[in-house]
């Protein structure tokens, strides 16, 4: 009876192991699973009367769910035996790769992580970098958008911050759907992206079944009211002025709207500066053909010692935050009202017919982003050291320059926004922010840019490049 059974190692381990997995497969995850889901479903209801666009079903639906929604879709068969018929595959492993591709593309969104953990993170995180403010709202035109219309954000793409501002902006009117890029596919971040809902998108994909099948999503999301957000400048300014409209995803959503149906498609225009963007001189490297290319370990190394400078300056007391960021939210485009305005139904149309009308209303979107794209302080004394880059300016001198550019501005219908409502004050700021980081120099009384750094300085002189002014003097 007090005999002792001794089993060996190499059996002992892997059944250790099994106990384990099956442990936390039957009990630890599905108590995960039970928690999370109902602190989302807490978080709904609370925020159920808030929401300006509540949390549709579509976005509550389980990921598996839409997965097997996307895949038993007509359109993506149609594709996947097309594909099959023209690359000589068995269809069963061209299933698979469909398969993969909606795993990729479908999020898992979930509202606590969303509006509590994700909104405290990302108002953390911009109040701590920026003075963040929002500047114009076209109050009366977002109140007027149906409850149950499909609401785009269309944004100008400045930062990677884009991403992290308007969702902690917009989360007193709606949980966002982002599209992203290949950049975020990194676990862990790639499950936190996902359960804050946003998908992810393969950049320039000449995968035809791959675009079938992201089609395919977006159309079942616009169809379902889900709000979303989109950069229709399709990547980042590198020389900061606005880039030509890449309107694949656009496209994709006109394909799930139709005029008859019971849902409004409304684009909401933001537009979005920064005193400062974090990634500024590597977005110009890259832009710079005669830049010496750098490694990730480079990049990474760089974004160390850039933390462990900003660190440092904390340590001292010397730290400064980046200055201001600032949205604003212009007039909704109806879909309905548009397509009303031109004649046009985007079902009915096909072939070089729908690519001219998209390429109209790309311009349309882009022209009514531009258009709200705030002045800021930085930007606009920027503007003043390209316009003449030799001159050496007195601070009275400089001030008077810079005020005649901004009443120019503002009488051409931009949107400038003037920290405190004080013009002392911004173009301080603002002037402080250029010499602290050295893009100007302050000698006996006289700023001067720094020729080295012309190209940073028309940077940001690009932000508001394209904004009109009048020709009258101030």
């Amino acid at each position: 009876m007090g005999s002792t059974l001794s089993i060996p190692l190499w059996i002992a381990l892997p059944i250790g192991l099994l106990a384990a997995w099956a442990a936390y497969d039957k009990l630890v995850m599905p108590a995960i699973r039970w928690f999370v889901a109902g602190q989302a479903n807490r978080v709904i209801d609370e925020l159920g009367e808030r929401l300006r666009i509540g949390v549709r079903p579509f976005q509550r639906t389980r990921r598996q769910i839409l997965i097997h929604r996307l895949l038993g879709d007509p359109r993506v068969l149609e594709a996947a035996e097309q594909h099959a018929a023209a690359t000589a595959t068995p269809l069963p492993a061209v299933l698979r790769r469909v398969e993969r591709y909606a795993r990729e593309i479908v999020p898992a969104f979930n509202a606590y992580l969303y509006f509590r953990t994700g909104y405290w993170l990302g108002k953390k995180l911009a109040q701590g970098l920026y003075r963040v403010r929002i500047g114009y709202v076209d109050s009366e035109g977002i109140r007027r958008i149906p409850e149950n219309a499909t609401v785009v954000f269309v944004m100008n793409h400045r930062s990677n911050m884009d991403y992290v501002l308007a969702g902690y902006l917009a989360a007193e009117q709606a949980a966002l759907s982002y599209a992203v890029g290949e950049w975020a596919r990194i676990w862990p971040l790639s499950a936190l992206i996902r359960a804050m809902g946003a998908y992810f998108v393969r950049r320039n994909s000449r995968d035809e079944l791959y675009r079938r099948v992201l089609e395919r999503y977006i159309v079942m999301a616009t169809q379902a009211g889900v709000p979303q957000a989109v950069f229709p400048e399709g990547g980042l300014t590198r020389d900061g002025r606005m880039r030509e409209p890449r309107l694949g995803v656009i496209d994709y959503m006109l394909r799930g709207f139709a005029l008859e149906g019971e849902r409004d498609l409304v684009f909401v225009p933001l537009g979005i500066n920064y005193d400062r963007v974090l990634e500024d001189r590597s977005l110009l490297r890259a832009e710079d053909p005669q830049a010496e290319r750098r490694g990730r370990w480079s990049a990474l190394a760089t974004t160390l010692r850039f933390v462990l400078h900003n660190l440092g300056l904390m340590a001292r007391s010397e730290w400064h935050r980046f200055g201001y960021a600032c949205v604003n939210f212009g007039a909704p485009i109806s879909m309905r009202a548009y397509c009303a305005e031109r004649t046009v139904d985007f079902q009915r149309l096909s072939g070089e017919a729908r690519r001219a009308e998209m390429a109209a209303l790309g311009a349309r979107l882009m022209a009514v982003v531009g258009a709200i794209v705030p002045v800021v302080p930085v930007a606009l004394i920027a503007s003043v050291f390209v316009a003449r880059p030799d001159a050496a300016w007195s601070a009275i001198a400089l001030k008077a320059e810079a005020q005649a550019l901004l009443e120019r501005l503002r009488a051409a219908g931009a949107k400038v926004y003037i920290p405190r409502q004080d013009l002392d004050y911004a173009f301080t700021v603002g002037l402080r922010m250029l010499t602290l980081r050295r893009l100007v120099d302050a000698q006996d009384g006289l700023y001067r840019a720094r020729a080295e750094e012309l190209a940073l300085l028309g940077y940001y002189a690009n932000s508001i490049a394209h904004l009109p002014q009048t020709n009258a003097p101030a």
